[in-house]
């Protein structure tokens, strides 16, 4: 009963870890910097407006990307580290 309590446990910390922090974040940050060098390029706005505009941008994203992202991590979790204890709902190997 533990063990399956400690799996569950690093299995959630390792999803949230990854789908709700690092690859939101990664996403959001380099969907930023390319909308604001993209808005340096193309247009003739002022810094704080295209900050502003990237930033919008960035927020605006996030309903866009959280599902396949959730996916995604779905995925490689059931590809690696869930083969290790076995499929959603079994017992640990012993």
């Amino acid at each position: 009963q533990a063990t399956r309590v400690g799996v569950a446990v690093v299995d959630t910390f390792v999803w949230q870890s990854l789908a709700s922090v690092a690859i939101p974040g990664f996403t959001i940050n380099r969907l930023c910097a390319a909308s604001l060098a993209l808005l340096g390029a193309l247009t003739r706005w002022p810094l704080p407006l295209r900050r502003w505009a990237t930033t919008a941008l960035g927020l605006a994203a996030i309903p866009l990307i959280i599902t396949p992202i959730d996916r995604s991590v779905d995925f490689l979790m059931d590809s690696s580290l869930r083969k290790l204890y076995g499929a959603p709902g079994e017992p640990p190997a012993p």
